[in-house]
């Protein structure tokens, strides 16, 4: 999945305090290097993972089990979006570094064990692997770029080359993946993690100094698990329902198992002295309606971006590569346009960016309908473009508005909710759209559904932000 990376941009824990700098008041680049090595491996396996996915049906010969495949993808994004909301305790009560370290080292395991999986099932299970890796890897970093760098404008300066760095490698994704399929079948994008992943190891070791472990805060087991399962439950209900029907015991257990998760964890943040999520956060408008709007934004992109690349790779018979290259001119937009969108923020406040940003998506994804088997090409270019302009250009500004609308001292905890919704869209998305195509009678009529409620997602997105988003916010 393509992850803009304005949006990863959480504010450190407690446990990010800065210690004395080691090397006369700078960091250096070699901490940055590190750090961003992990940081581009977690944000290209996103993406380059998309298009390896229908190789690896046919590998597997789940090509009628699309409900199978779309767990690849979303067994991923579950476990990081359940963990990322606690991925500041325990990098509190590992300390940043160590726990970085051990999110590297469970990616680079993990990454090996896709690419040796011997069976779909394999498969999924090391993607768990690799989220839970992700969700300890992301957050984790950031914190140690304000440990590394005390002074504010080399920090500054480091963590716009680290969000770079994530936008390079989601645009990289979609390529990078179909040459290495093309050329080397669809394990060779796990295995590309693993020489990034031990040269970060190596890196962090001896380059990257660990912040002071200040006092644990509590890490919330409860509510993570309930979190976990809540997230869990309504994708399998999504797609085993979209694959056996949505009166089908399995997934009507899963929606009935969901909406005891979900109703549980409320209860238990609401009676918790410290709470994983804070729901007094939710009393500011701009927050709860720019976090909704991260939730839409994701469901539509994510999930088209799902369905685009089985119908270039089956629907249209696109060699591996060629469907690589078909996405580019929606992967190649998110480091322009997120910059696009960060200075007009700084300029207008996040309101007018978000709506001009989700309008320009909604109607990308209008412009797509026309997709068919015999559509030329050069009509989807425009299109693509738009959807992937528009989704990087809205997400600087709800950052922005989500942060500003916190108290400070909730700062990373509220960039870690917009995060979390994020991921909790990505893995919808992927869940509903697959179920749709999966169930339709021909692969058109649930591609163009899909993209109707894609469409639907962005313009509910243009009318949170209208209603709930302050006009007088700055970045």
């Amino acid at each position: 999945m393509v992850q803009d990376p304005s949006a990863e941009v959480s504010a450190p824990s407690a446990s990010a305090t800065p210690p004395a700098p080691a090397r006369g008041g700078s960091g250096g680049k070699l901490p940055l290097i590190a750090l961003c090595m992990g940081f581009f491996m977690v944000m290209l396996d996103a993406t380059i993972v998309t298009v390896a996915l229908p190789p690896i049906a046919q590998d597997f010969h789940a090509g009628g089990d699309l409900a199978g495949v779309q767990w690849v993808a979303d067994g991923y994004t579950v476990i990081f979006a359940g963990l990322l909301l606690s991925a500041g305790s325990i990098g509190d009560r590992l300390g940043s570094k160590t726990a970085f370290q051990i999110g590297l080292a469970l990616f680079v395991v993990s990454s090996a064990g896709c690419g040796l999986a011997p069976s779909l099932w394999f498969l999924i299970v090391m993607r768990l692997l690799q989220g839970l890796a992700a969700a300890l890897v992301v957050p984790t970093s950031l914190a140690l770029i304000h440990a590394s760098y005390p002074d504010k404008r080399e920090r500054a300066r480091a963590i716009g080359v680290w969000g770079g760095i994530g936008g390079i490698a989601a645009a990289s994704g979609p390529v990078l993946g179909g040459l290495l399929v093309a050329g080397f079948g669809w394990r060779s994008v796990f295995y590309v993690n693993l020489p990034f992943g031990l040269l970060g190891l190596v890196m962090t070791v001896r380059y990257v100094m660990g912040p002071r472990r200040p006092r644990s805060s509590g890490l919330d087991l409860p509510a993570q698990i309930l979190g976990v399962l809540a997230l869990g439950s309504i994708a399998y209900a999504l797609i085993e329902g979209g694959h056996l029907g949505w009166t089908a015991p399995p997934a009507l257990a899963a929606f009935a198992l969901f909406a005891v998760c979900a109703t549980a964890f409320l209860l238990v943040e609401r009676r918790t002295a410290d709470p994983m999520l804070p729901l007094g956060l939710f009393r500011d408008r701009t927050f709860s309606g720019a976090t909704l709007v991260g939730l839409f934004l994701n469901i539509g992109f994510y999930g088209q971006l799902f369905v685009v690349t089985f119908y270039f790779q089956q629907y249209r018979h696109y060699a591996v590569l060629w469907a690589g290259l078909a996405i580019l001119p929606q992967t190649a937009m998110a480091a322009v346009a997120s910059t696009l969108g960060g200075r007009m923020t700084a300029r207008t406040g996040p309101r007018r960016p978000m709506v001009l940003g989700l309008a320009v998506g909604a109607v990308g994804f209008v412009a797509l309908l026309v997709a068919g088997r015999e559509t030329p090409y050069a009509a989807l270019i425009l299109p693509l473009a738009a959807i992937g302009f528009g989704t990087a250009f809205t997400m600087p500004a709800a950052v922005a508005a989500v942060v500003e609308s916190a108290p400070a001292e909730h700062a990373g905890i509220a960039s870690g909710v917009l995060n979390a919704s994020r991921q909790v869209g990505s893995a919808l998305g992927v869940a509903l759209l697959g179920a749709l195509v999966a169930g339709a009678a021909d692969f058109r009529t649930g591609m163009r559904t899909g993209t109707l409620i894609s469409a639907a997602c962005f313009a509910a997105g243009v009318a949170v932000t209208l209603w709930g988003v302050e006009r007088t916010r700055r970045a």
